[in-house]
């Protein structure tokens, strides 16, 4: 292409301080480096977890800061060395790495790598810069990902090619949102025909899990959620009975062990609530039951659990990007929705140019999106 090798003037959202709006500014991107990629983002999604970069409540980050991590995009160039992607090629980039060489990766059961944000800050480049400028200022990376750029650099492990086929204004959600959820039941709970479920949190990660449990058979899936205009879209996407919490002067937890019997077989919370995740834990079966931990509570947020809860034999699982390795399991995902095995469209509730993206999260905070893509 034209702009191979050379510094790119493009749009970004930039967050500057913690609980500020975004600020859309002229950004330069500089060309990639051995064993990176420059990719044209031609849709990103607004996630929960962006909300939480932007108030400064996500770990281990620095300001300024373009966030964003659900998006797809066309390969604009590759550095030296890089094999598995070329220019033209439709991606999703991943904000959990597979370098492919740690512990973690070469496990077959693990989706963890030592190169994510967990271990290591992912605010820089590998090599400890920074590959955007805006007004004479580095401006740092989010997860290597930074979705909220018209052109964005990430190391090639943290980069997948998907079906060329694929509506990149469609799919980008599958890059963590929906991903998150649908595999939390698929691959981490391993939801089994016939079984019982209840969702906490009818968000698009909520959903996306419901999606799942309905395609892993459950007979019945309980969603639960505050905001009863989400119980519609609930019931569209296989949810069986929807409650609201305010509706009852119990303890939720004892309404959906009523509603099951001794609990359901698998609880999920995708809110990130203390609150909720006692209440969640609490509604699966106390010796067979598995809660899978979904929502990201804020930085330092501690959940305190009578360990009688546990002790009779409940397990209690984290998750993160739906269980499986990303690079795989993504293009997996995408190839799946183009055999129409779930519809994931039904999540996005909005579109805007990406110059609203600040409306987009008002949406979000409003309780009135479930997810917003923004078009570049």
């Amino acid at each position: 292409m034209a702009t191979s090798g050379k510094v790119i003037r493009c749009r970004a959202a930039v967050a500057w301080a913690a609980g500020k709006p975004l600020s859309v500014e002229e950004v330069e991107v500089a060309p990639p480096k051995a064993g990176e990629v420059r990719i044209k983002i031609v849709a990103a999604s607004i996630c929960r977890t962006d909300d939480y970069v932007a108030h400064g409540g996500f770990p281990n980050i620095d300001f300024p800061i373009i966030p964003g991590h659900e998006g797809a995009g066309i390969v604009e160039s590759v550095g030296e060395g890089v094999t598995s992607v070329k220019p033209g090629d439709k991606v999703i980039p991943l904000c959990i790495p597979n370098c492919g060489e740690c512990t973690f990766c070469l496990n077959p059961e693990a989706n963890y790598c030592v190169k994510s944000h967990f271990s290591e800050p992912q605010n820089l480049m590998p090599d400890k810069t920074s590959r955007f400028t805006c007004k004479g200022k580095q401006i740092r990376h989010f997860l290597w990902v930074s979705t909220f750029a018209e052109y964005t650099v990430t190391p090639e492990c943290a980069v997948a090619k998907i079906d060329s086929a694929a509506p990149l204004d469609k799919v980008c959600l599958l890059g963590c949102g929906f991903s998150t959820g649908y595999g939390a039941a698929i691959n981490t709970a391993k939801v089994k025909p016939g079984s019982t479920c209840a969702v906490f949190g009818l968000g698009g990660v909520g959903l996306s899990v419901v999606m799942g449990c309905k395609v892993a058979g459950a007979s019945r899936i309980i969603a639960i959620d505050i905001n009863k205009d989400k119980f519609a879209k609930a019931k569209e996407l296989g949810a069986t009975d929807c409650i609201n919490p305010q509706d009852f002067n119990k303890p939720i937890q004892e309404v959906v062990t009523e509603m099951t019997g001794h609990g359901v077989d698998y609880s999920f919370e995708a809110i990130g609530r203390v609150d909720t995740m006692i209440a969640a834990l609490a509604s699966c079966n106390m010796n067979t039951g598995v809660f899978v931990m979904v929502g990201e509570l804020p930085s330092g947020g501690v959940v305190p659990v009578d360990p009688l809860l546990l002790l009779t034999g409940r397990t209690w699982k984290g998750t993160l990007v739906g269980g499986s390795k990303a690079r795989n399991f993504i293009p997996r995902l995408v190839s799946s929705y183009l055999e129409k095995k779930f519809n994931s469209d039904l999540l996005i509730t909005h579109t805007l140019p990406f110059a609203k993206v600040n409306e987009g999260f008002e949406l979000l905070r409003a309780g009135k999106s479930i997810r917003t893509v923004l078009l570049f």
